[in-house]
């Protein structure tokens, strides 16, 4: 069992175990011996970061723990993550790293490993690289200590392959675009791109300061850029959170459409043109059962997986699929990128506006919800509330109280400590009791007054 690595690599508070300066050092020489078992030919890694302060001093001490072990070190500045995945696989290297907390706060970081192939790896990789980590990495001789170096147009050649996904004639003149970029990776890199195909630009948490990502804006805080659609009257708003790898969109009027409703749309369309290989869209278990019977009434499939959006991708690869996603944005297009990608997502969005000519409206709202409640309760280290008997219980209650209504999903974050209490149910007086008895449990069992938002 892993005990370092979460659904989403390492993460946590930064200068706090695990996410320290000391750890990412040996983590960095234990990978590096990882992907150097062989230690023949030349071995390369590429790094990318978000703006988070905490950025700089996990390059520093990744950089010096995989040089330790010959690893080559291409250091790509701020990227989204889907360019590491996709730096990763175009320029022959082992590894790729990103180093980011996604959507979490400022002072959160993380640090994500890519494969060859520039997918995230596996849960056996990371086991293995977690006994390496704990038996200690023995370094490199001193002429074999690898080399670092900058690469200074990795957001350009990102930029390149995100507009290679759409039809090669496809322009966006004439759209007015709010583009909120929560003052994280894309924040250089999503205008440009925006502006290059045509469209009129307004943009949003582009002034990074390393302490504001996600702070107040982004696609955890999309009442930024609604505010932004509507006092512009721009027709779509699109919001990426710190890493880039989510989207949410933002329609004229400025209501609020998740990913949940995008992928009904990429599906619908893709279906239609007969490029949705195996006639299914791959999700989690945390997406709306009306976007289930949405897809069936449309004759696509849904298949479900655990919450990550690298369980979405190992179940794509596994049966063929080539669209996947999860609720929360990230929306995963096998055909042209290896892990979720929020910018082209968003822009897949714009061009069917251009090619339907509808309002963003029309296109984000493709079926009604059913009434879903999520609420959080934060638990301390060491605690385990869903092994106590009375979470059990009313756990066990909630789910017969909604047999043949709806569907209960009790589960523990893999990126913070959380416990995720999520019910679907058209009657909302019987959701919200099934949802507060489960709380009110774990609370109880945690010892916590109020749960998390």
């Amino acid at each position: 069992m892993r005990k370092l690595f979460g659904t989403d690599g390492v993460r946590g508070t930064a200068n706090t175990h695990p996410m320290t300066a000391d750890l990412a050092l040996r983590l960095g020489a234990a990978v590096g011996r990882y992907f150097r078992r062989d230690a023949k030919g030349v071995h390369r890694v590429v790094i990318g970061k978000d703006t988070r302060l905490s950025g700089y001093m996990f390059e520093s001490a990744l950089t010096a723990g995989l040089t330790s072990t010959g690893m080559n070190v291409l250091l790509l500045g701020p990227v989204p993550t889907p360019a590491v995945g996709l730096m990763t696989r175009s320029m022959r290297a082992d590894l790729g790293v990103m180093i980011s907390a996604s959507h979490n706060p400022a002072e959160d970081n993380g640090i994500k490993f890519f494969g060859p192939d520039g997918f995230k790896l596996s849960d056996q990789a990371e086991e293995e690289i977690e006994a390496l980590l704990e038996a200690g990495v023995h370094p490199a001789q001193a002429h074999n200590i690898g080399r670092a170096r900058r690469v200074d147009d990795a957001r350009f050649r990102y930029g390149e392959r995100v507009k290679s996904s759409l039809p090669r004639a496809l322009r966006l003149d004439g759209l007015k675009v709010v583009i909120d970029c929560a003052n994280g990776a894309a924040h250089r890199a999503a205008p440009e791109i925006l502006w290059e195909l045509g469209a009129e630009v307004i943009p949003v948490g582009v002034a990074p300061d390393g302490l504001n990502i996600n702070l107040g804006c982004g696609s955890t805080h999309p009442e930024a850029a609604a505010e932004r659609v509507v006092a512009h009257g721009a027709d779509v708003g699109i919001t990426l959170d710190g890493d880039a790898d989510r989207v949410i969109l933002v329609d004229e009027a400025g209501s609020v459409a998740d990913g949940d409703q995008l992928m009904a749309l990429l599906a619908e369309r893709w279906n239609a043109d007969g490029m949705l290989s195996g006639g299914a869209l791959v999700a989690t278990v945390m997406s709306n059962l009306g976007l289930e019977r949405h897809l069936a009434a449309q004759g696509i499939g849904l298949e479900r997986t655990a919450v990550g959006d690298r369980y979405v991708v190992e179940r794509m690869r596994e049966g063929g699929f080539n669209l996947g996603g999860e609720q929360s944005g990230h929306i995963v297009m096998s055909d042209f990128a290896t892990t979720g990608d929020g910018l082209m997502a968003g822009l897949h969005f714009l061009a069917e506006m251009v090619r339907s000519g509808k309002p963003a409206s029309e296109l984000a709202r493709r079926f009604e919800p059913v009434p879903q409640l999520l609420r959080n309760v934060r638990f301390a280290e060491g605690q385990a509330p869903l092994e106590l008997a009375i979470v059990k219980t009313a756990i066990r209650d909630a789910e017969a109280a909604l047999i043949g209504k709806g569907r209960l999903l009790i589960r523990k974050s893999g990126t913070e400590p959380l416990i995720r209490v999520m019910a679907e149910c058209e009657d909302e007086a019987l959701l919200e009791a099934s949802v507060g008895s489960v709380v009110d449990a774990v609370e109880q069992a945690v010892g916590v007054e109020t749960p998390v938002a």
